[in-house]
C-alpha cells in the first residue's frame, strides 16, 4: 500500500520564472527584515563592509581572497539562520522553555564559532603577509 499524496500547500509557489521571481522577492524581504530587526546582523554587515575591501588589499592571490571572503559570508549566512531560529522560538512561546532557549543558544554558538574562524583566518593571512611568508596559491 502506498502513502496517499499529500495536498499541495497553498504556500508553495509555481514552477519556472515566476518561482524564481518569488524566491528573489522572499529573499529580499528576509534581508530587509534582518536589517530592520536584527542588530547583530547590522553589525556583522558593517563588519563585512570593512572587511571586503580590506581583503582586496590584504590578499596576494585569488586563493587568499577566497580564504578571506568565505568566512565573512559564512558569518552573515549563519547570523540569518540564527535570526530565523530566534524568530520561530519567539513566535512559539513568549514564556521561557528550556528547548527553545537551547535552540537559541545553539544558534548563537554557531555565529560565535563563525566569528572565531573569521578572526583566525584573517590573523593567519595577515601574519603571513607581514612576515613575508609565501602566499597561498
Amino acid at each position: 500500500m502506498t502513502d496517499p499524496i499529500p495536498p499541495v500547500s497553498r504556500f508553495k509557489s509555481v514552477p519556472g520564472w515566476r518561482r524564481l521571481a518569488a524566491a528573489f522577492r522572499y529573499s529580499w524581504q528576509g534581508l530587509r527584515a534582518a536589517w530592520r530587526y536584527e542588530a547583530a546582523f547590522r553589525q556583522e554587515l558593517l563588519l563585512a563592509v570593512v572587511l571586503v575591501p580590506a581583503a582586496f588589499w590584504l590578499a596576494r592571490t585569488p586563493l587568499e581572497m577566497i580564504v578571506l571572503l568565505l568566512p565573512v559570508a559564512a558569518v552573515l549566512v549563519v547570523e540569518l539562520l540564527n535570526s530565523a531560529i530566534e524568530a520561530v522560538a519567539d513566535a512559539l512561546s513568549a514564556e521561557y522553555h528550556v528547548l527553545l532557549g537551547r535552540a537559541k543558544d545553539l544558534g548563537s554558538a554557531a555565529v560565535w564559532l563563525c566569528l572565531a574562524v573569521l578572526f583566525a583566518v584573517w590573523l593567519v593571512v595577515a601574519v603571513q603577509r607581514w612576515l613575508g611568508a609565501a602566499p597561498l596559491s
